[in-house]
């Protein structure tokens, strides 16, 4: 973890609740996809846990570069950061949490991702391709008023899959739908959203489907660096802080704590 003043360089609009950010300064904290940032707005008590979507250097040394986060507005909080203004500085912590074990990705990975949980697999899409891997990605959204990033990753050499739940695009249903209509001959997941999604794919994927895989989880925090205690889980292997063992979880480990 590393504290430091970022600047932004862009912030736009994807869709009409989903935005993009770009900050450029100390980005040296980070070193896995699946990692995240603790952005500090001015009159906010908390910080605002947001995933890494993408990070290109721009020195020799991997110190300075620019971070892409996409953000939906939900609250005051995200509301207000849609009104910052390029060369704006932010307060914020970085490479916070663990990421993605890409190691284990084997020669065929799956990605699989819902709504916000959709940006942090943008950079580990981006690595997989970077080993000229076959990568194939899962996108769910409500509609396709939300779709975003869609072309991202097909640029990036993925083969895509949209499922929308009313139909308006690609599969009809959810990501788990999307999965059926697919050969399963994958050799690992990686997957981020909310946790109804997470235990549908659990279910499908792993359990059904015998693929291993690492799953993002997303929970409300504190302090975002494991000091408060307030996102901890249980897991097979015990007590886990979301910010800081987390959020990614290999399928081996969890636990489920939601209603069967």
């Amino acid at each position: 973890m590393k504290q430091c003043i970022m600047t932004v360089i862009e912030n736009m609009s994807l869709t009409h609740d989903t935005h993009r950010m770009r900050l450029e300064g100390d980005v040296s904290a980070f070193d896995a996809p699946g990692q995240f940032l603790d952005i500090q707005l001015d009159g906010r008590f908390l910080r605002r846990p947001i995933s890494l979507c993408d990070l290109d250097y721009t020195d020799q040394y991997a110190r300075e570069g620019v971070l892409t986060i996409i953000y939906k507005v939900l609250g005051e909080g995200t509301e207000e950061m849609t009104r910052l203004e390029k060369g704006a500085e932010l307060d914020v912590l970085t490479g916070l949490g663990n990421g993605y074990d890409l190691g284990d990705a084997g020669t065929k990975p799956l990605l699989i991702g819902g709504g916000v949980g959709i940006p942090p697999l943008y950079l580990a899409a981006k690595k997989l391709r970077e080993k000229d891997l076959d990568v194939t990605v899962i996108l769910g959204y409500n509609s396709t008023d939300d779709i975003f990033y869609d072309d991202e990753f097909g640029m990036l050499g993925c083969e895509t899959v949209i499922a929308t739940a009313d139909g308006s695009a690609g599969v009809k249903g959810f990501v788990t739908d999307a999965f059926r209509q697919l050969d399963p001959d994958f050799t690992h997941f990686y997957s981020c959203g909310p946790e109804p999604m997470l235990r549908a794919v659990f279910e499908e994927v792993y359990k059904g489907a015998g693929i291993r895989g690492q799953m993002s989880f997303e929970e409300r925090m504190g302090c975002g660096f494991g000091a408060c205690m307030g996102c901890s889980i249980q897991t097979k292997n015990g007590s886990k802080r979301i910010c800081k063992d987390g959020p990614v979880l290999r399928t081996e480990e969890i636990a489920w704590q939601i209603p069967e």
